[in-house]
This record gives structure tokens, C-alpha cells and sequence, in this order.
């Protein structure tokens, strides 16, 4: 691994051509035999003193992170001390953290946070949509009801933005712009984390409406180096991050949910990594005995494919090595079935792509 990297956050350098094809074939998707599809994208693992410890492909390229960063964006609902005012406990801090199912538990948990701040639904500037989950989107449907904001996979992230709005003494209509003393407070944390000035990166609505900032993969994985540690972070931040990842690891199931990756790999690996999805390919992990972040983003923005470059970036540096393999090779490498049932393929990290 290389370790003459600078020992500073990574300074992005000019951003590649969207044509530069320079990213390697990292998934294969296979049927009968034969390789039907592949996936292109770049990694980074990034030390706490911002070197680089492997790549692949283009990590210095900005890209949006999505809700890969749910919990970075939850430091400030914690350190400022919003959490502890409102009792929020490890479910409700793990749904700040969350992309969750719409399930009977995540609208619960949300309405309590809700509650809490003596605000309901209607207070969500994330928009509504049907759960993730069929079954519980049959259930709902059964009874007549349409989904609302409590529904949306992100409701926690922003009942926590409202209550870190309460706590500030701040109106917290309005709270998804930019330009809103919370979003600014979460953009002052994101700066300290990627060693960034994001005031120079392109910022864009995310699909849940608040502020989502094109990072480079490079400082993504240093942000997640520091979030595992609690190195060269203010006190009382290096304690929310503690308190987050430990709510995280009690109640992963409010994290995602049902049949879903980052529920799964942490309920079968915590605490030895902290994992987070987000829209459109794209992974970030903190690694806390090892010192270590992740993030990458598969090309075409498929989730199944960063998936499977996670848990192989993972094992290469040997995280897993103390995971039963039988464990380990049920997310790396997914059996693809045809509607009978019948095996007719594998979805398996490509040949070649982990050297370096």
C-alpha cells in the first residue's frame, strides 16, 4: 500500500473528463458461463492522517454522496447537544442515520422523534413516497392509506434536522435550504470532516430536498477515517461520532431494514465496520480499529455492484478476515436466479481489479 500520501486532509485535484473511461471493470455479472455485464467504478481507503492507503480508478473526481454521509450530517444533531435535550436514544439516533424500509418500526421511531420536538408530519420537508418494503407497502395500501412524509426512507435524517433546529432557537420552516441556519451548521461540520471548503464545490438539492455537495471519493474515505476514531476532531464531536456509530451497531435494523445490505453486514460484522449507502453507486465505511475510510461509486450508479466493491475492498484489507466465510460470500457473491428460481449466474467482483 502506498504511504507517501500527505499527512493533511486530500486537496482534490482538477476534476476527469465524465468521458475519461479511466475507471476499472470492478463487477461481473455472469449467466451460463458467460460475463453478460460489468460495472466500472473507483475506491478510495484513506488513513486519518489523509493518506492514501489504496485506490482504484478516479478518487480525486467530486461526486455526490448522497445519503452515504446520513451520518456525518448527524454529528451536528448530536454534538450540539439537540440528541440529548429531545432523549433520543440509539433507535432514534440510528434512524438520523438512516435509508430505511418505511416499516412499521422506522415511522414509529420517527414519530416519536417528531413528537418530541412537538412538531408532527407535516413539519418533513422530505416529501413522501411508498415504502421500500413491499410487505409493508401492501399493508399500507390494505388499509386505504397513502404514505406520507414519514414514510420517505430519509424521515429520520430530518426529524433530527428539526430538532437540531428547535434546540437552536431557529424557525425551522425552511430547514432543507441551503441557506438555513441548520444547513449551514451541517456544511461547517461536513468542512471540518473532508477538510474542504465547500463553499467552492458544486452543491445541488438531494432527493429528499436538503443540500448534497460534490465530494471527491479521496475525502469521503478521510471524513469516515476520522468519524471510526474520533482522531483530529473537536471533543465533543469525536463523542457524537462514538454515539452514533454505538447506536448505529444496537439497532441496525432501523439503519435500512428487511432484506437490506447495510442492516445485514452490520448485523453480521459490528462492530468491526460502520457501513452506509446512498443513491446512485455509492458506499462509504469507517473501519475504526484499523484507522481507516471507504468510499466509492460505482459508474452507472448501481447499488448492486457497490455493494459487492465494498465487501471486496473490505476483505483486501482485511477486516473480514475474522468473519466466517460462508458470511463473507453471501455479499460478495450473489446468486442470480431466474423467475423458476433456477441458478443461472453470479454477480462476483471482476477479475483483476483489487491488485495495486
Amino acid at each position: 500500500m502506498p504511504h507517501d500520501a500527505p499527512t493533511s486532509p486530500p486537496t482534490p485535484g482538477t476534476p476527469a473528463s465524465a468521458d475519461a473511461g479511466a475507471n476499472p471493470i470492478t463487477v461481473e455479472v455472469t449467466r451460463g458461463g458467460v460475463v453478460e455485464s460489468r460495472h466500472r467504478g473507483a475506491a478510495a481507503i484513506v488513513d486519518v492522517r489523509g493518506a492514501v492507503q489504496a485506490a482504484w480508478g478516479d478518487i480525486q473526481r467530486p461526486v455526490y454522496p448522497r445519503s452515504a454521509i446520513k451520518a456525518l450530517q448527524a454529528l451536528a444533531l448530536v454534538e450540539t447537544g439537540a440528541a440529548e435535550a429531545y432523549g433520543f436514544g440509539d433507535r432514534e439516533l440510528a434512524l438520523a442515520c438512516a435509508s430505511h424500509n418505511g416499516e412499521p418500526a422506522h415511522v414509529e421511531t420517527a414519530t416519536a422523534m417528531l413528537k418530541a420536538v412537538g412538531l408532527d408530519q407535516s413539519a418533513l420537508e422530505c416529501g413522501a413516497h411508498w415504502p421500500y418494503s413491499e410487505a409493508a407497502t401492501r399493508a399500507l395500501a390494505a388499509t386505504g392509506t397513502a404514505p406520507d412524509q414519514r414514510h420517505n426512507n430519509c424521515s429520520g435524517k430530518h426529524a433530527g434536522m428539526l430538532a437540531l433546529a428547535s434546540h437552536l432557537g431557529v424557525d425551522p420552516k425552511d430547514y432543507s435550504d441551503l441557506r438555513h441556519p441548520v444547513q449551514q451548521r451541517i456544511m461547517g461540520v461536513m468542512e471540518g470532516m473532508t477538510g474542504l471548503d465547500l463553499g467552492r464545490a458544486a452543491v445541488a438539492p438531494d432527493g429528499c430536498s436538503v443540500p448534497t455537495w460534490a465530494i471527491p471519493l479521496e475525502n469521503l474515505a478521510y471524513a469516515f477515517a476520522l468519524f471510526g476514531t474520533g482522531e483530529r476532531m473537536p471533543d465533543r464531536r469525536a463523542e457524537a461520532a462514538r454515539r452514533l456509530m454505538a447506536a448505529v451497531f444496537a439497532e441496525p435494523f432501523l439503519v435500512a431494514g428487511t432484506d437490506r445490505f447495510c442492516t445485514d453486514f452490520m448485523t453480521a460484522t459490528a462492530p468491526r465496520v460502520f457501513v452506509k449507502t446512498g443513491a446512485e453507486g455509492v458506499f462509504c465505511a469507517a473501519v475504526p480499529a484499523y484507522g481507516l475510510g471507504v468510499a466509492l461509486k460505482c459508474d452507472d450508479g448501481a447499488g448492486r455492484a457497490a455493494e459487492i466493491m465494498l465487501v471486496a475492498a473490505l476483505r483486501t484489507i482485511g477486516v473480514l478476515d475474522d468473519v466466517e466465510d460462508a458470511v463473507v460470500r453471501r455479499f460478495i457473491d450473489r446468486p442470480v436466479e431466474n423467475r423458476r428460481g433456477t441458478l443461472v449466474g453470479d454477480i462476483r467482483p471482476a477479475q483483476g481489479w483489487l491488485a495495486f
